[in-house]
């Protein structure tokens, strides 16, 4: 099979843009792209256009990708709407993969385009909420209630008050399912509140030096510490913002590359699993997408310079360090705490700022996350740079089904 080629990448600003519209986000992040690839529409053959929740926000619950897509010249080729959750524009770079290794087309393009924000908040937290198996809704909220912490009905809460105010809507559904599974992690591994603060502190610190992040203002532990409940444990800043972007990825052929000049980041894996209804002590999703991409590009988690990981809550960055063998089970908040994930450490984790601060508008995150490794890759992140990058990994889940993700995708890139 034929290899894939990166050959540009870009994505808009991610923030709240009342003024912007799905269309308008695509089109700035694929105009970006296409000039960082130094080629024009007509050059593309595939595309892969990735979004997850405007059918409910703005009833175009079809054919997004023709109409997000009409005037950026990419209309008469053929257009692949995709939606996998918060990984819906790492399947359509996995897609976008697929179409060049196949020798099908020279070029396709990847695009994600989100606009999460809404005059209506219930309703962007509603349509974040059916990331789950509807069919099993109540099952999945009773557990939540069940695992509610002591502590939260220590202070006074009544069983299964804090997890019915989230399904009343006044905060996202996922953020609760995050709680349980930090609640779960704290157990297990010892971390401390303060530890996922730290999470917060670092990926607010890293957004600082991103100028396309939705945060970039500094936090301390105690700030993190401060801000307003939303699940127990969870702080308003351990938790990403509902937010707007766009991003978009090049992908071609070695041939392509060869006849056309250009720096291209060389695609050396990138898994795509679906969730399983998993035993206790069964490998989750993450891990088998990661041993998956490991063994596709022949490296290891020893082999990394740089990595992007799905932290849309803070803890999620402690839990991807074991799962994707940064270090041993457990010792994610050690690994954090020792300095090796943050900027000037060994293996940078997050330097755009993650999820939690760069933002997470949910179609594009995924494309989001492939354009800052590639930008590390090609040494143009500015204050942020990872000196020396040369192997790349993002990590992206998207949804919740029983106890894994729904899909998962694990990149490795090479310069």
């Amino acid at each position: 099979m034929a290899d894939a080629l990166i050959a540009g990448a870009a994505m808009t600003r991610f923030g709240k843009f009342p003024s912007s519209t799905i269309r308008s986000l695509a089109e700035e992040a694929v105009a970006e792209a296409l000039r960082d690839a130094g080629i024009g529409p007509e050059a593309v053959q595939m595309a892969f256009f990735s979004n997850a929740t405007a059918g409910i926000l703005t009833g175009q619950e079809m054919i997004r990708g023709q109409v997000a897509l009409r005037h950026t010249g990419l209309l008469g080729i053929p257009i692949v709407n995709v939606e996998n959750a918060c990984a819906s524009a790492s399947t359509a770079f996995h897609l976008a993969c697929m179409a060049v290794r196949s020798g099908d087309v020279d070029v396709a393009i990847a695009v994600g385009s989100e606009k999460l924000t809404h005059e209506d908040r219930q309703r962007s937290f509603a349509a974040i909420g059916t990331a789950v198996d509807m069919l099993q809704l109540e099952e999945l909220k009773e557990r939540m209630r069940a695992s509610q912490p002591v502590a939260a009905v220590a202070a006074g809460a009544s069983p299964g008050v804090v997890q019915a105010e989230a399904v009343d809507g006044n905060r996202s559904f996922f953020m609760d399912i995050y709680a349980s599974m930090t609640r779960a992690y704290m157990e297990r591994s010892g971390a401390s509140v303060r530890d996922l603060a730290e999470v917060a502190v670092k990926s607010h610190r890293n957004a600082a030096l991103n100028p396309k992040a939705q945060f970039r203002t500094e936090v301390s532990v105690e700030e993190v510490l401060a801000s307003r409940e939303i699940s127990p444990p969870l702080t308003l800043l351990m938790c990403s913002p509902i937010g707007d972007g766009a991003a978009a990825v090049v992908v071609c052929s070695e041939e392509y590359a060869r006849r056309h000049g250009g720096a291209a980041v060389r695609v050396r894996a990138c898994a795509l699993v679906s969730g399983t209804d998993r035993s206790p002590g069964e490998p989750g999703a993450v891990e088998r997408a990661a041993e998956r991409a490991y063994a596709d590009a022949g490296l290891g988690p020893e082999d990394l310079d740089v990595a992007e990981v799905h932290d849309a809550a803070a803890p999620a960055e402690l839990i991807c360090y074991e799962e994707l063998g940064l270090c041993a089970a457990g010792e994610g908040p050690q690994l954090l705490s020792s300095g090796t994930t943050a900027l000037g450490g060994r293996l940078p984790v997050n330097p755009s700022g993650g999820l939690l601060s760069k933002g997470h508008p949910i179609g594009a995150t995924g494309c989001g996350q492939l354009v800052e490794i590639v930008d590390q890759l090609r040494g143009r992140c500015g204050a942020r740079q990872v000196e020396g990058a040369r192997v790349a990994l993002a990590e992206n889940g998207g949804g919740f089904l029983g106890t894994d993700a729904a899909a998962m995708v694990v990149t490795i890139l090479s310069s």
